[in-house]
């Protein structure tokens, strides 16, 4: 791994913002609901962990389960691609893959992007 490459990425950095689009491209739900809550920590070492859920004290009536995710694994990052295997997840399908997710700096900000979902991050 390039050290200088993944500088501007380590750290720890806090979900400000979410938007999602359906197969059509058409906007859809946000992941994690109107206040998503989210930490992402990338060390210096190539590891990293992940935890995101739907922020809000209470839940609209019919909607069963909060929206809740995290992970943990090494990570590699060219630049453009940050790819995760993830070795520990609360979704036990990601376990021994990898999360692909393009990114783009933007300021202080980082942008994750993986298919249909964008999560906006912001340095701690």
């Amino acid at each position: 791994m390039n050290f200088d490459t993944i500088s501007a990425l380590i750290g720890t950095w806090r979900l400000v913002a979410t938007s999602a689009v359906d197969d059509a491209g058409k906007p859809v739900a946000a992941p994690y609901g109107p206040v998503p809550h989210g930490l992402v920590s990338f060390e210096g070492n190539g590891r990293m962990m992940c935890v995101l859920c739907d922020g809000r004290d209470e839940l609209p009536s019919g909607q069963p389960s909060r929206e809740y995710n995290s992970y943990i694994g090494t990570f590699e990052f060219d630049g453009t691609t940050l790819v995760t295997r993830v070795d520990g997840s609360s979704n036990p399908g990601w376990v021994g893959g990898e999360q692909v997710r393009t990114v783009r700096f933007e300021g202080d900000r980082i942008v994750l992007r993986n298919g249909r979902r964008t999560l906006e991050w912001e340095r701690l």
